[in-house]
C-alpha cells in the first residue's frame, strides 16, 4: 500500500485535533507484515514432503516416471534388482524435495501465506509486533500514562489497539474493540487513511471524558503515522 505525503498530513491533523479535548496521546503505525512465518512454511513443506509423494506409491511410481532421470530399459536379472530399488528410492527422494521447495516458495506468496499460517499465530505475532512498538516509540512514558497505540498489520489483515496503565484503570478493554472495528471497516472498503481518521476521532472521544486537557496539555508524543 502506498501512503503519500498528504495521507500522512491527514493522519497527523486527525491526531491533533483528537488531542486537542483530552490530556491522553494517540500514535499511529503500519506495517506491511510483522513476520515473514518461515518457520510455518517449512513445516508446511515438510508435511507435503512427507505425504504427498505416498500418493504415487500405489500407481506403481518409478523413476522412469521422471524425464531424463532413466533411459527406460528395465534389467531382467535377479542379480540387477538392488540397482532398481535403489534407483527407485532416489527418484523418490528428488520427488520429496521437489515437492518441499515448491510448497516452500508458495507460501512466500502473501495470500498463500496469510491462509496457510494459523490464525492464532498470526493474532499472537501482530500483538507481538504491537507491544514492541508500544515500547519503542516510548508510549508508555507519557507523564500520566495516557498514551494509545493503534496498529494496523496489512498482510495479516489485523489491528491492535494498545493503552497504557493510566487508560486501562478508567476504560473498559473491549471498548478498543470499537476502535479497531472502525479501522477494519475502512480497510476492507479499501480507504486505509479514512480508517485511521475515523480511529483516531474515535480514540478521542473515548479518552475526551476520563482523561480532559490539563490547563499546561503537552505534546509528548510525535503526531504522526509511522509505516514499517
Amino acid at each position: 500500500m502506498r501512503i503519500t505525503e498528504q495521507d500522512r498530513a491527514r493522519v497527523r491533523r486527525a491526531i491533533e485535533e483528537a488531542e486537542q479535548d483530552t490530556s491522553g496521546e494517540i500514535f499511529c503505525v503500519i506495517a506491511q507484515r510483522v513476520s515473514a512465518y518461515r518457520e510455518v512454511g517449512l513445516a508446511w513443506a515438510a508435511a507435503a514432503a512427507m505425504i504427498l509423494p505416498l500418493l504415487l506409491v500405489p500407481l506403481g511410481f518409478s523413476p522412469a516416471w521422471l524425464p531424463g532421470y532413466s533411459d527406460g530399459w528395465q534389467a531382467a536379472q535377479l542379480a540387477a534388482a538392488p540397482a532398481n530399488t535403489a534407483l527407485t528410492l532416489a527418484a523418490y527422494g528428488l520427488v520429496q524435495i521437489c515437492v518441499f521447495v515448491v510448497v516452500f516458495l508458495a507460501h512466500e506468496l502473501p495470500l498463500v501465506r496469510r491462509w496457510t499460517t494459523p490464525a492464532g499465530i498470526r493474532r499472537h505475532r501482530v500483538r507481538k509486533a504491537a507491544v514492541h512498538q508500544f515500547l519503542a516509540h516510548g508510549i508508555h512514558a507519557t507523564s500520566t500514562r495516557t498514551g494509545v497505540l493503534i496498529f494496523c498489520a496489512l498482510e495479516e489483515h489485523r489491528v491492535e489497539v494498545v493503552a497504557d496503565e493510566g487508560i486501562r484503570s478508567q476504560v473498559p478493554p473491549e471498548t478498543w474493540g470499537q476502535v479497531a472495528a472502525v479501522l477494519i471497516r475502512e480497510m476492507k472498503a479499501r480507504r486505509p487513511i479514512e480508517g485511521f481518521e475515523k480511529a483516531i476521532a474515535l480514540c478521542g472521544e473515548i479518552l475526551e471524558p476520563h482523561f480532559p486537557p490539563a490547563a499546561d496539555n503537552p505534546n509528548e508524543l510525535s503526531d504522526r503515522l509511522v509505516e514499517l
